[in-house]
C-alpha cells in the first residue's frame, strides 16, 4: 500500500472513537518501559482475557512479546500529558509520572481510571503488528471518566460537559450504579434520582455535594441525558456514575440500593425520569449506553461505541 493509501486507511481508522491506554512491562534489565495506544479491546470474560496490539517497528518490540506480564493502564480525561509522555521517544518516561509495581512487578499508573495486570496468554503475528493477548490476573477501577480519542485527537466528555453546564436553573442528577444495583432516593410522590441544582458552581462542586450529601465515594462518568423541562424552566443534566471496584454497597440515609432489573417497578411520577429508569434498565442489560437529548415529551438517543483497534502511535 502506498504511503497515501496508507495515510488515508488511517485516517478511516480514526473515524472510530477509542479510549486511550498505556501499555507497561520491565525489559530484560528489569527496569520499567511502556508505550501509548488506543489497540486495546476485551477479549472474553472467561477466561478474562484482553488484547492489544504493537508495531512491529517499536523499540521494545521483542520485550513486548517475549515478556511473561504486562499490564493496560486506562487512563483518565486529566492524563493527557501521560499519553504524550508515552506517545513520544523520552529516555526516561517514567521520571514523569507516577506509578508503583504491581503484584507481578508490572508498572501500573497513579490515577489511572482502570489497570489490568496481565500474564501473556498469546502472541498473534498480524501484519505489521503483533496482537498480545492478555489474562487477567488483578484488575482495578476507581470509576473516574477515561480519556477519549478521535481522529486524532484527544476528547474529554465530562470535562467538556462541564464547561458547558452552568446556570441558576440547571438541575444536576446523578445515576449511580454499582454490582447490579442503582440508588435512588426517596420523593414526594415516589422516586427519583439523588439531584441538585448547580446555582452558579461549577457541576463537579454540584456533583461532590450530591455524593457527600449521600456519604459514598463515586465517579461521575458521562453526561446520560439532557432534557429541558419547559413548564419548570428548568435543564436537567443526569451522570452515568460508578464506584470503585469492589466496593461495598453503603448505606445510605437518603436512599436505597435497588437492584437494576426491579428499577420498573418503582414509582417514579416524573414522566422524563420513568423514560430514563426505563431506558437505563434496557442498556444496562447489554452494556451498551447511549446519550438522550430532548425535553420532558420528546427527544433522541445517541448510542457510544466500543474501542477500536488502532494505535495511537
Amino acid at each position: 500500500m502506498d504511503a497515501d493509501k496508507r495515510r488515508q486507511l488511517r485516517d478511516a481508522f480514526g473515524a472510530f472513537m477509542t479510549g486511550v491506554t498505556v501499555v507497561t512491562t520491565n525489559d530484560a534489565q528489569g527496569q520499567p518501559i511502556g508505550f501509548t495506544a488506543n489497540s486495546f479491546s476485551s477479549v472474553s470474560l472467561d477466561p478474562a482475557l484482553l488484547l492489544v496490539s504493537i508495531d512491529k517497528r517499536s523499540a521494545n518490540f521483542d520485550n513486548f512479546t517475549q515478556c511473561p506480564h504486562f499490564a493496560i493502564n486506562i487512563l483518565a480525561e486529566q492524563q493527557k500529558d501521560t499519553s504524550n509522555i508515552f506517545a513520544q521517544k523520552i529516555a526516561d518516561r517514567f521520571s514523569l509520572v507516577k506509578w508503583r509495581k504491581g503484584e507481578f512487578s508490572t508498572p501500573l499508573l497513579n490515577d489511572s481510571s482502570a489497570w489490568f495486570e496481565c500474564a501473556m496468554h498469546q502472541v498473534v503475528d498480524a501484519g505489521d503488528h503483533a496482537i498480545l493477548i492478555g489474562k487477567v490476573e488483578q484488575f482495578d477501577s476507581c470509576g473516574t471518566p477515561g480519556l477519549g480519542y478521535y481522529r486524532g485527537a484527544y476528547f474529554t466528555p465530562y470535562q467538556n460537559a462541564e464547561s458547558l453546564i452552568a446556570g441558576p436553573n440547571v438541575v444536576v442528577s446523578a445515576l449511580i450504579e454499582s454490582a447490579g444495583q442503582a440508588l435512588v432516593v426517596k420523593k414526594e410522590k415516589g422516586y427519583g434520582l439523588p439531584s441538585q441544582t448547580v446555582n452558579n458552581r461549577s457541576v463537579s462542586d454540584t456533583l461532590k455535594q450530591v455524593f457527600d450529601g449521600l456519604n459514598i465515594e463515586a465517579s461521575p462518568g458521562f453526561v446520560y441525558s439532557i432534557w429541558e423541562d419547559r413548564q419548570m424552566k428548568q435543564q436537567h443534566i443526569v451522570f452515568l456514575c460508578a464506584q470503585p471496584t469492589g466496593s461495598t454497597l453503603p448505606a445510605v440515609q437518603q436512599g436505597e440500593w435497588v437492584d437494576v432489573h426491579t428499577l420498573a417497578q418503582l414509582p417514579v411520577p416524573d414522566s422524563a425520569l420513568k423514560s430514563l429508569v426505563d431506558r437505563f434498565i434496557r442498556e444496562n442489560a447489554v452494556g451498551n449506553y447511549g446519550l438522550y437529548y430532548g425535553d420532558e415529551v420528546e427527544g433522541s438517543v445517541r448510542h457510544f461505541f466500543t474501542p477500536s483497534h488502532q494505535e495511537v502511535v
